[in-house]
């Protein structure tokens, strides 16, 4: 028998990002989740294995049946159009594969929802970027989850090498530009370690509140410094 606290299983996709890499140790530790789901596109060199994860390699774009049973969902999916190679490429990520990904787990039981989108997201923005996150917001919020947590951090700060992820030159020069007075940057638009959104993340998407909650990149920076 599982003690009270082990009462809930989480899913997990896009755990070889910044976010997603720093979430999956967080699931694995927290007791309130007995188990962990983790839907990859390949095998993951590096990642440690725990008793608690499942690892399913899958396609994305033709997701498996019968999908994976969790009660609270992490997509944590997303790319770049430079490395995805065209918009159309970008967006079959950013939006198709995440919105795609909570419908499923949604069908397949899920009540709780958790999302990393990303700052200025918005389905009327000129920028195709922010209206692509924008509109991936929008679908998502009309599945059906008794609580949807959507983070919007700024720019990522995080180790992508490590993750032998090729490094965003914006990331890179806004770090180093910004180093030396990064504490007078406003926080609505100060990069965020990564590690500080999957730590916000897991505590508003535990706490359960009804409807739709949106984590801007200021208060997930306030949250952290409480924390730390």
């Amino acid at each position: 028998m599982l003690s009270a606290a082990h009462t809930r299983v989480a899913l997990v996709a896009g755990a070889t990002g910044l976010v997603g890499r720093s979430l999956l140790p967080l699931l694995e530790a927290n007791a309130h989740y007995s188990h962990v789901h983790v839907l990859v596109r390949r095998a993951v060199p590096g990642i440690e294995s725990n008793p608690k994860v499942v690892f399913h390699t899958v396609d994305f774009a033709h997701l498996p049946r019968p999908f994976p049973v969790a009660d609270d969902v992490y997509i944590a999916l997303g790319t770049t159009i430079k490395v995805a190679g065209s918009q159309e490429a970008f967006r079959h990520v950013d939006h198709d594969f995440v919105v795609n990904t909570a419908r499923a787990a949604r069908a397949a039981g899920a009540r709780r929802l958790a999302i990393v989108s990303a700052l200025g997201a918005d389905p009327k923005s000129r920028v195709f970027y922010n209206r692509v996150k924008g509109e991936m917001q929008a679908a998502v919020a009309t599945l059906g989850y008794e609580s949807v947590v959507i983070a919007q951090p700024s720019l990522l700060v995080g180790n992508r090498a490590s993750l032998g992820q090729p490094e965003r030159p914006g990331e890179v020069w806004a770090t180093r530009l910004l180093g030396p007075v990064m504490s007078l940057v406003p926080k609505s638009v100060r990069p965020i370690e990564a590690s500080a959104v999957a730590a916000t993340l897991l505590e508003a998407t535990l706490a359960g509140l009804p409807g739709v909650r949106i984590l801007s990149s200021a208060k997930m920076q306030t949250l952290a410094a409480l924390r730390a």
